[in-house]
């Protein structure tokens, strides 16, 4: 259980309106930037339900016991928020930070955080003490609260490292999620639906499982018998590395080593590595950094692979799995992703433009057909690069440089950060 906490008072919340709080938010932005006459803001027991928060800085703010049902908060920064025992009933979260927010004891029914950031969020049961409305501090009541979270959204969303133990998560949606390390220990996930989430060293002791939907979801240091006991069908997961993969992981290793002598030898000596249908992922992060150029990964599994700062200029990753992949700062110039898997992979700062070749001529990065939902690509370089037919929902986009970019056919429900003026630019 955590630990207890007080509100102002037992009454009806105070109703805070919207002229209010731009002025609040206005001076806890300042305090945030330190800024002079910078002050954090307190609104412990408020009432902010149907409000306008999109966007605005919050983060450390302390809102606990407070209502925010039905209120626009897409692209909120709650970084470290006290939101104890808070009220999100219907609310807009989509893409909001609530990295080591204290969501303790809070209801979050119908709450819609698709692809928001809440790495290492505390939303386990909580108690909350009421101070009595004339004795105050000196008489005050315990009242339970459990983590709600009946039906929420949380398509796309990061929940590394947090803490769902004992919470109600029935219907809840977390579909394409990452949920590595988290602990969802007791709680209800009574047809949740987790397809295609990441669930690494994901804890689920005790949970109840039945009729949750797994397809395509990423199984890794997660005990696979247990979650059969508890009703969960797995068959359509990915699991853990074969055997035979971790054993190869040398030789693997070795081809790319090979494909690195291969370019700075300027082609004299060794080749481009030949990974194709080869499950990499027992290489972890030994990749990163690597020179890959016109290396070939057909079909490859790549899930969760650390390939940032990677040279891939021309490299054949058609139809690979590349799901949760870090390819921060790689270079993926002139490469062929064709039908392939980057659901919330991290791309940002990647280039993906057009490579130039000998004769003054250049080739795309082509992507047709590819799955690129909740895929981060803020700060990317993607001139040039073909998008065509591809599923970007969630994507964000914030700061990339897309002149004359292809997206014809692409799915764009809920993209973040894309400046379609840019292309013709």
């Amino acid at each position: 259980m955590g630990l207890c906490q007080v509100t102002q008072d037992s009454g009806p919340r105070r109703r805070i309106s919207q002229s209010e709080l731009d002025i609040l938010a206005q001076g806890h932005e300042r305090f945030v930037i330190g800024k002079p006459g910078g002050r954090r803001i307190s609104l412990r027991f408020s009432d902010l339900s149907g409000l306008d928060l999109q966007n605005r800085e919050l983060s450390d703010a302390d809102f606990s016991g407070s209502a925010f049902e039905g209120a626009r908060m897409a692209g909120a920064k709650l970084a470290r928020a006290n939101l104890f025992g808070c009220s999100f009933r219907r609310a807009d979260l989509r893409h909001a930070i609530l990295t080591r927010a204290d969501i303790r004891g809070a209801t979050l029914r119908g709450a819609n955080l698709s692809g928001a950031d809440l790495t290492a969020a505390d939303f386990r049961e909580g108690q909350i003490a009421i101070p009595h409305p004339r004795k105050g501090l000196d008489m005050v009541r315990h009242e339970k609260r459990n983590g709600v979270l009946d039906e929420a959204i949380f398509t796309g969303a990061t929940l590394d490292g947090s803490n769902f133990d004992g919470v109600s998560a029935f219907s809840a949606d977390f579909t394409d999620c990452s949920l590595r390390g988290a602990k969802l220990s007791r709680a209800n996930l009574k047809d949740a639906n987790l397809s295609g989430a990441i669930l690494e060293n994901t804890e689920f002791a005790g949970a109840n499982m039945n009729g949750v939907r797994l397809t395509g979801a990423v199984l890794k240091g997660v005990d696979i018998a247990s979650m059969r006991m508890m009703g969960a069908d797995v068959s359509s997961c990915l699991g853990e590395p074969t055997a035979a993969a971790t054993g190869r992981a040398e030789e693997l290793l070795g081809r790319a080593q090979g494909n690195q002598r291969w370019v700075e030898s300027g082609g004299r000596e060794q080749r481009p590595a030949m990974f194709d249908a080869e499950d990499l992922r027992p290489l972890g992060d030994r990749l990163r950094g690597f020179v890959l150029t016109a290396m070939s990964a057909k079909g490859a599994c790549l899930v969760g692979l650390d390939l940032s700062g990677a040279q891939l200029q021309g490299a054949n990753l058609e139809g690979a799995d590349l799901r949760a992949a870090n390819l921060t700062g790689a270079d993926l110039r002139g490469a062929r992703l064709n039908g392939a898997n980057l659901t919330k992979a991290d791309l940002r700062k990647a280039a993906l433009s057009e490579l130039p070749l000998p004769g003054g001529r250049s080739t795309s990065t082509q992507l047709q057909s590819s799955v690129l939902r909740y895929a981060n690509f803020a700060g990317a370089e993607m001139n040039g690069a073909v998008l065509d037919q591809t599923d970007l929902r969630g994507a964000d986009f914030s700061g990339a440089r897309i002149k004359g970019m292809s997206l014809r056919g692409a799915e764009l429900a809920a993209v973040v950060g894309l400046d379609l003026t840019q292309q013709a630019a």
